[in-house]
């Protein structure tokens, strides 16, 4: 059977190793894909990426890099992500994953003009979320962990908004028949979320925001997890 790519763009957080493995580890966990079914290319560590075709699917995770930064490594994974969604292969976006699909589509991301958004946070599904294959038969209001500085600020031509929130009204995009981007993490736990605001602290506090506030609030949620088997179940669709 194909297996499942996941394009790893960078790795955790140091203030997040009290949860053992990475991102990948927890996207796959995630999936509850067996993990001889997961493959991993580490493409900000040049390795290189399959054709589609050799694949069941893909999720792309987050990292502390810039689209804006528009390193090599970046730019080519950025191409080989609009392919993917021409040639139809099940894609998943998230974070730094979900901006550079949607660049690679044709999208703008930039920074967020709002700033930060850290935290466990709501984001309100769209009226188009009701009919989506990845999305439909979730509560209307989803409780999900974040953290990001830019953002898709402009969606790629035929693209369909899915979620939104005060902070940022791309949460959550539809390109093509089977391709997907979440700006928030679905693989992160309370723990790792509160791994992240403490290796921000000095930075979100200089940014106005409280980070003990922050992290009082937030609370574990099973809508992540549920977005990540729902994905995998439609690889096998």
């Amino acid at each position: 059977m194909r297996p499942l790519l996941i394009v790893k763009t960078g790795n955790k957080l140091a203030e997040a190793a009290s949860r053992p493995g990475d991102f990948e580890d927890w996207i796959a966990a995630g999936t509850g894909m067996p993990r001889e079914r997961v493959r991993v290319a580490r493409v900000h560590e040049a390795e290189p990426l399959p054709e589609p075709q050799e694949l069941a699917g893909v999720v792309v995770t987050g990292a502390a890099a810039m689209v804006t930064d528009r390193a090599p490594w970046s730019e080519r994974t950025a191409v080989w992500l609009r392919g993917a969604v021409e040639a139809e292969l099940p894609t998943l976006g998230i974070c730094f994953g979900h901006q550079l699909l949607g660049y690679g589509c044709g999208g703008e991301v930039g920074p967020n003009p709002r700033g930060r958004e850290i935290g466990t946070v709501e984001v309100v599904l769209d009226a188009a979320a009701a009919s989506d294959p990845l999305f439909r038969g979730l509560e209307p209001t989803l409780r999900v962990h974040a953290t990001h500085v830019e953002s898709l600020l402009r969606l790629p031509p035929g693209a369909r908004r899915l979620a939104s929130n005060a902070h940022d009204p791309n949460q959550a995009f539809a390109i093509g028949r089977r391709a997907w981007g979440v700006q928030f993490h679905p693989e992160f736990d309370a723990a790792t979320m509160r791994g992240y605001l403490a290796g921000r602290r000095a930075i979100v506090a200089g940014e106005g925001l409280d980070p003990d506030a922050l992290s009082l609030a937030v609370s574990e949620t099973p809508h992540g997890s549920a977005l990540l088997r729902r994905f995998a179940e439609l690889l096998l669709d």
